[in-house]
């Protein structure tokens, strides 16, 4: 018997998102934000926590600095009922990362010190710990330069030990899209991309011919589209199912909240337009409330969002 539905190693960081702010930033002037939250940050961190508050057993691996932050960080998850365990505390002069999010209108900018996100080393993880599970999930693969090199051999001992394996890169700072992500790839189960991602990943300006070559490498690419829903492919099949209307607080982690979502059904055998739905609900669920967490944590709120939007 696993030990765990999913585990997951990754950055582990907090969001510090200010709302209000006016569309043009002068500089040397101070400027005044109308609302302000600070949260669980970081897109491992956000899954692990929303994959845990679905009902899944979550054990999560990463580092924290001897800081208010990283505590703060570990409460939330622990909260949510994440095994953390093996997360390493790297002492007094490593410091837990931070997102400053400046949310506008239609747009945000992102600002990330990056602290102990880098600093995940193989030698942190315990691949008994990892491997005692159904399934492997991997986020923010350029923001893992402690451990990217080592993703594949990490991944080949994963599949080794019988788990399925899911891949969310998010963006790439250096808009590169290299970093060895060509060996990973054909490791991976299921890669879970929005349409940019998807391009940039593939090389392509358009997404038909970005899914074709995708799908020609990972047995199932799943392509979150924001307002226009999500799809999954596989080969030549394909699955649609459109996004629930609502009115957007915030989007910070909706698309995470989605992988969160997709996932609990996923290591379920749950066929790909219930993944889908979940993976739906979980999002639209996220932007109901500031930051990629909050609107999991309350239990009531949660699952009378779920029953009053499920088809």
């Amino acid at each position: 018997m696993a030990r765990f539905d999913v585990t997951i190693a990754g950055e582990l960081n907090l969001d510090l998102i200010l709302y209000g702010l006016p569309e043009v930033l002068p500089p040397e002037r101070e400027l005044l934000a109308s609302e302000m939250a600070l949260t669980l940050g970081s897109s491992s961190a956000i899954v692990a926590h929303n994959l845990a508050s679905l009902g899944c057993k979550v054990g999560f691996s990463s580092c924290i600095g001897d800081d208010f932050f990283g505590q703060f960080a570990l409460d939330r998850l622990r909260a949510a009922g994440v095994e953390v365990s093996t997360v390493r505390e790297l002492g007094s002069t490593a410091k837990t990362g931070l997102t400053v999010i400046l949310a506008h209108q239609k747009w945000r900018n992102i600002l990330t010190y990056p602290g102990t996100i880098a600093a995940l080393m193989p030698e942190h993880l315990d691949m008994e710990y990892l491997a005692s599970s159904r399934h492997f999930h991997l986020s923010s693969y350029y923001l893992q330069r402690g451990i990217q090199a080592h993703v594949p051999e990490l991944l080949k001992e994963l599949k080794s030990a019988g788990l399925t394996i899911s891949l969310d890169t998010n963006d790439d700072p250096d808009d590169l899209w290299e970093g060895g992500l060509k060996e990973v790839l054909p490791l991976v189960d299921v890669l879970l991309p929005n349409e940019r991602e998807a391009m940039k990943i593939a090389g392509c300006d358009s997404l038909e011919p970005a899914l074709a070559r995708l799908t020609g490498l990972v047995p199932l690419v799943v392509v979150k589209r924001g307002a226009q829903g999500a799809m999954a492919c596989r080969a030549d099949h394909r699955v649609q199912v459109p996004a629930l209307k609502l009115d957007v607080v915030d989007a910070v982690g909706a698309g995470d909240s989605f992988d969160a979502g997709f996932l609990s059904e996923f290591i379920r055998g749950a066929d790909l337009e219930t993944c889908l739905r979940k993976g739906n609900l979980a999002g639209a669920l996220c932007t109901t409330c500031a930051g990629g967490t909050e609107a999991f944590r309350d239990r009531t709120y949660r699952e009378g969002f779920f029953r009053r939007h499920a088809s």
